[in-house]
C-alpha cells in the first residue's frame, strides 16, 4: 500500500499514531510529575497513594493500536525515507519503553501484588518502579517527537509535490 494510492488512508494512519502516542505519552508523563512528590513517601501512605493506578492496564489497549498504527505508517512509508526512518525510530522507542516496563515495573507490581502487599525490600520496589517508568517517559517523549519529525516530513514532501512550479525570475 502506497501513500499515493490511498492519501486518505495514509493521513488516517498517521493520525491514530500521532493521537495513540500522544495519550500514552500524557500517562507517562503523570508518572513524571507525580515522581518527586512520592518517592520520599513512607511505606503506608507511599502504598495508599499507589492504589491510584488501578485500572491503568487498560491502557495496553491504547499501546497496541499506537504500535499497530506506527507499523502500518511504517509499510506505507517505506518509500518515502524521510517519513520511514523518524516512524522507524518512533517504534524502536516505543518498544525501549516497552522493555523497561516488562523488565523493572511489571516484577515490581508482581512482587508487591500491584501494591497491596508489603514486602520486605519494598524500598527498592519502588525505587525501580518509579525510575523504570521515568525512563520510560522519556522514550514516549523521543516517540512522540520522531513521529513529529515524520509528520513535518510528510507534509512538507507533499506541499513540495503539489506546489505549482515557478522559475527563479520570477
Amino acid at each position: 500500500m502506497s501513500y499515493r494510492r490511498f492519501p486518505i488512508v495514509y493521513d488516517v494512519v498517521f493520525f491514530i499514531a500521532l493521537l495513540a502516542t500522544a495519550l500514552a505519552l500524557g500517562a507517562a508523563l503523570a508518572h513524571v510529575l507525580e515522581l518527586p512528590n512520592k518517592i520520599g513517601l513512607p511505606r503506608d501512605e507511599y502504598f495508599i497513594v499507589q492504589q491510584v493506578y488501578r485500572g491503568w492496564d487498560r491502557l495496553a489497549f491504547l499501546l497496541l493500536v499506537e504500535l499497530a498504527a506506527m507499523i502500518a505508517l511504517a509499510v506505507m512509508s517505506r518509500r518515502r525515507p524521510r517519513v520511514f526512518w523518524p516512524v522507524v525510530g518512533a517504534i524502536f522507542c516505543l518498544l525501549s519503553a516497552q522493555l523497561l516496563f516488562w523488565l523493572f515495573t511489571f516484577p515490581a507490581n508482581v512482587a508487591t501484588e500491584n501494591w497491596t502487599r508489603m514486602p520486605n525490600d519494598w524500598g527498592r520496589l519502588r525505587t525501580q518502579w518509579e525510575y523504570s517508568h521515568l525512563a520510560g517517559a522519556i522514550f514516549q517523549v523521543l516517540a512522540m517527537a520522531a513521529l513529529i519529525v515524520a509528520a513535518l516530513a510528510h507534509a512538507r514532501t507533499g506541499a513540495v509535490a503539489r506546489a505549482p512550479y515557478s522559475s527563479p525570475g520570477g
